[in-house]
């Protein structure tokens, strides 16, 4: 379905908001979660808003975002310096893993760890 440029700020706002989160707004109006991302991009341009941060603080405890895929170069240049130099931390700490002979995958009960035999990277 086609929305016109009014419905798309009317989604971005919501998104931008917090009234809706990307993936709740993808469900509701059937639209891909990117697209959502995209309507929100364009309300905060529209109205010369700054980005949104990725970081989310509920009650004393900070929640990241965390992707099911390395980020695209798009979704680098909108982080922030603080959110840039976690995604370093991260990445470093995967590449000792790996140089360890294991990678973990996931957070909590979603975590999986893979061990791999015979593996030196050195």
């Amino acid at each position: 379905m086609s929305y016109t440029r009014e419905e798309r700020l009317d989604i971005g706002k919501q998104i931008y908001n917090n009234e809706l989160s990307k993936s709740d707004a993808a469900i509701k109006y059937s639209i891909s979660e990117g697209t959502a991302r995209d309507y929100m991009r364009l309300y905060r341009d529209v109205n010369g808003l700054p980005p949104k941060n990725r970081i989310q603080k509920d009650e004393n405890t900070v929640r990241i975002n965390t992707y099911s895929s390395e980020p695209d170069l798009s979704e680098y240049e909108s982080m922030t310096k603080k959110e840039l130099i976690k995604e370093l931390v991260k990445s470093r700490i995967s590449e000792a893993r790996l140089k360890k002979g294991y990678e973990v995958k996931g957070d909590g009960a979603d975590r999986t760890i893979t061990i791999f035999d015979n593996w030196n990277m050195k």
